[in-house]
């Protein structure tokens, strides 16, 4: 009876150790094991894991890409432009030793080293360049970030994202007017672009019918059937250019001078002496005309 009280002892204190010495460790997941607080240099791979008892201590980390939003923070541009943005961090453990002993809480840390990187990065660039170059922006913040966490706390930023970019209302009204106003530049650079070569193509057809006189008859009456196709009361008559060149040929030189033309005086012959003297002696309160 007392040997199979011994047995069953020691099947429960062989449970209870193995229960204590037995570590199971994800795939995803790599276990350091500090001994009387000292961290042993070989670290477990996945699978069972076994430790000495009260001696060791295991704490398994994560070696998964860990995603963390970075809250929007108000930073100002180079150009003097208030701007809220926010991003987003995408890292992963590379040395468990140092993510475990050289930082605490390496989550917390690395979103308090986006923070300020995100307002450093945004106050050096100016707003055409955070809202038109968002990959140089990404590529600086992912530098920024990754130059002192990579080495002393053993992560490595993979990447990093602007997601959001808030602009104030005066500013979006202002970027709204500059866009509109260049678009209605482009419509009228391309309107008068295409009346020049609207009109070198005119000149062109009239060198070409030039030469060949029914040309101008055949392009009236062409222009009569396009004006009587349309449902209107439009009366065409035609006119031909030959005979105002006529006309012009036939006109005086003289006519646009902008002088004016005085009528003839009539000749109504000599005035003696003294018929005017008479007709003054009859009407003395009338003056000679001059």
């Amino acid at each position: 009876m007392g040997a199979v009280v011994g047995l069953v002892a020691v099947a429960v204190v062989v449970v209870l150790a193995l229960s204590l010495s037995v570590r199971l460790v994800q795939q995803y997941q790599r276990g350091i094991v500090f001994r009387f607080g000292r961290v042993l240099e070989r670290v477990r791979q996945p699978g069972l894991q076994l430790i000495v008892p009260v001696a060791d201590r295991m704490v398994r980390v994560s070696m998964q890409t860990t995603v963390i939003g970075v809250p929007p923070q108000g930073a100002i541009t180079r150009d003097n432009v208030t701007l809220t943005v926010d991003a987003v961090v995408y890292y992963r453990v590379v040395d468990p030793v140092k993510a475990l002993v050289n930082v605490h809480d390496y989550p917390s840390a690395v979103l308090q080293v986006a923070q300020t990187a995100l307002r450093s990065v945004i106050g050096r660039a100016d707003l055409d360049t955070v809202l038109g170059d968002r990959e140089r922006v990404n590529a600086e913040l992912k530098s920024v970030i990754d130059a002192p966490t990579e080495k002393p706390w053993g992560l490595l930023i993979e990447r990093v994202e602007v997601k959001d970019v808030s602009l104030p209302e005066g500013m979006k009204r202002s970027m709204s007017r500059q866009a509109e106003a260049e678009r209605e530049r482009r419509a009228r650079v391309i309107a008068a672009d295409g009346e020049f070569q609207a009109s070198r193509r005119l000149a062109d057809a009239s060198r070409a019918m030039e030469a060949t006189p029914g040309a101008y008859q055949l392009r009236l009456l062409q222009t009569v059937v396009d004006v009587a196709a349309e449902k209107n009361s439009t009366l065409v008559m035609p006119f031909p250019v030959e005979l105002l060149r006529f006309f012009d040929q036939l006109a005086p030189h003289t006519a646009g001078s902008g002088r004016p033309t005085t009528a003839a005086v009539p000749d109504l012959g000599p005035v003696t002496e003294q018929v005017a003297t008479a007709a003054e002696q009859d009407d003395p309160g009338s003056a000679a005309p001059g």
